[in-house]
């Protein structure tokens, strides 16, 4: 399966941009030349999640496993541009999984564990997987027979890790114990996977009300292993700590870093920050990602983390919201720490304001280095890889002053091609350039004759951004609007210290009863809703306030809604 126009690939391979490595290549490089190193780590507290002993895997081991585990899907009848869905834990076998895929050509389309019936069959219903790869069990809820009742229809295979596979499914464990790892060497070797190829289809919401599916082939990752590598300042073999589930571009990146550098993966689930900090110390982590508020809250209460160690952390990247200057600071100040600057997106529009690019912390945390634009220098390889643009969206014209807002577009070797089977929407993203449209609002700043910086402003998209997940309110607008006792419902993010953004619901009644915040939370369990996804609060509003085109104008309404709540 390639997504990638042939016109861009000869391009982008001619400048060098491209190449012809894969993931699997720089998995089959490490278990030779750092053989007996240390390569992968469970989360610490891996007994309590789910009874098992956190493993500890050198180079050699995990490229036995990973061959070991390519060769039980190929068992399974899973064969070159299959797509394979999982919904697991930050596990090692997660990881093993996800590059036993990339072995033997498969393509991955995961989810969270949180996922219930309305996004699992969203997912399952637009990528049509060959093989469904989840837990029995997890956190007290039944995943197996959620992928069993969705299956009758849609005819994957049931594939479960952990043991106690029920009847209908297959036991992954001893698929692996029972199957020759030779197997999957011989048929990546017969079966040689191009870099064009897609390897993840990741979802992303946006405001529409379904999430979308975004293709990335093996050249997108090597870059992205790149980026993240030179934004992080990763030096070969450190330590790197991953907090958040493998499905995304944010977590994945420091999946394709720790490759690209052969280094140590440190695995995290769920977020517990006692148990985050205890693994800086114990497994001497280098990086590692953290939501701001997170960070915030360190600072702020410093008791966090006394008696923890974090002098082996020389960086941590943070986005998703904007960054504070004083944490910034505080960080360098307290625990000679600096904090990278991140923006970034699945489609590949990615930014990054470090320590190298940006050395003052309040200018870190406001400004973005102006890649991709000419007449513009920055040190490093990826500034020459990427092209940037900044857009009038009244005129349609390139901003080139300082202060006018505009939204910022991209192209290049980090952008992605398209989404996953939705040619319209396709269309609708690129512009007459073929620049990516972000529907993020920045502006130019900077003392430069040429504007050096790009200055967030704000989103031109209605996405809730609730502790660093995007929630798309037009998918919950949908389901509450059938409810019954509802005459017409939207959803806005409201402001939290904690989380960044919460979810509020303001409710039309349809007559004098009028739902309690537990029963519409209620009804869309009921519809099977991701439970992260569900209001935290409902402000009743006598109607929705709408523009010509009779579209909800979710900034007045915000207004109305922080009105009501005393805000």
């Amino acid at each position: 399966m390639a997504a990638t126009p042939a016109s861009r690939l000869e391009e982008y391979t001619a400048k060098g941009w491209w190449g012809s490595l894969t993931l699997d290549h720089l998995v089959q490089r490490n278990r030779v030349e750092a053989a007996g190193k240390r390569a992968l780590r469970d989360p610490l507290n891996r007994a309590d999640l789910d009874g098992k002993q956190p493993r500890r895997l050198s180079w050699a081991e995990l490229g036995e496993e990973v061959d070991a585990m390519a060769a039980a899907l190929l068992e399974q009848g899973l064969r070159k541009g299959d797509v394979l869905t999982y919904q697991t834990p930050n596990f090692a076998e997660t990881v093993i999984l996800a590059l036993a895929a990339a072995r033997i050509g498969l393509v991955i389309s995961p989810v969270v564990t949180a996922y219930r019936e309305h996004e699992l069959a969203y997912v399952l219903d637009t990528v049509k997987p060959k093989a469904v790869v989840t837990l029995a069990r997890f956190a007290g809820f039944d995943h197996a027979a959620l992928a069993l009742k969705l299956q009758p229809s849609r005819g994957y295979k049931v594939l479960i890790l952990g043991g106690d596979a029920p009847e209908g499914t297959v036991d992954l464990d001893a698929a692996m114990a029972n199957t020759s790892g030779e197997r999957a060497s011989a048929y990546a070797k017969a079966n040689p996977s191009r870099p064009d190829e897609t390897f993840t289809i990741f979802w992303t919401s946006g405001t529409e009300a379904r999430p979308k599916g975004v293709p990335r082939d093996h050249n997108l990752w090597i870059v992205n292993a790149r980026m993240v590598t030179e934004a992080a300042d990763l030096q070969p073999g450190e330590t790197v700590l991953n907090p958040f589930p493998l499905v995304n571009i944010g977590s994945f990146g420091l999946v394709t870093s720790w490759l690209w550098r052969a280094g140590v993966l440190v695995l995290h689930h769920p977020f517990d920050l006692k148990v985050f900090l205890q693994q800086i110390e114990a497994e001497r982590v280098n990086y590692t990602i953290a939501a701001p508020a997170i960070l915030n809250a360190i600072l702020k209460m410093p008791e966090l983390v006394a008696g923890t160690s974090l002098d082996s952390l020389r960086a941590i990247g943070a986005g998703s919201a904007p960054l504070a200057p004083w944490m910034i600071e505080g960080f360098s100040r307290e625990y000679g720490i600096e904090v990278c600057n991140i923006y970034g997106s699945n489609e590949g529009a990615s930014l990054f304001s470090s320590h190298l690019h940006v050395p003052d912390h309040a200018d870190r945390a406001r400004y973005f280095p102006r890649m991709g634009v000419e007449g513009i220098e920055w040190s490093g390889d990826i500034a020459s890889m990427i092209q940037t643009r900044l857009v009038d969206l009244e005129t349609g014209e390139d901003i080139t002053e300082a202060g006018i807002p505009g939204e910022l577009r991209f192209q290049g070797a980090a952008t992605f091609s398209g989404y996953f089977g939705n040619p319209e929407l396709t269309a609708a993203v690129f512009d007459e350039q073929g620049y990516y449209r972000t529907g993020d609002l920045f502006e130019l700043a900077g003392d430069g004759a040429i504007p050096q910086f790009y200055r967030f402003v704000g989103r031109c998209k209605d996405i809730i951004v609730r502790g660093g997940v995007n929630i798309s309110p037009a998918e919950l607008d949908d389901l509450l609007s059938g409810h019954p006792d509802l005459a017409e419902a939207a959803v806005v993010g409201i402001p939290d210290e904690v989380l960044g953004e919460r979810v509020c619901a303001a409710i039309v009644p349809r007559g004098e009863a009028v739902p309690t915040l537990e029963q519409l939370t209620g009804w869309l369990r009921e519809k099977g809703l991701a439970v992260f996804k569900l209001p935290e609060q409902a402000v009743r509003v006598d109607a929705l306030p709408r523009n010509a085109m009779n579209k909800v104008v979710r900034s007045q309404l915000r207004e109305q809604v922080l009105e009501k709540l005393g805000g």
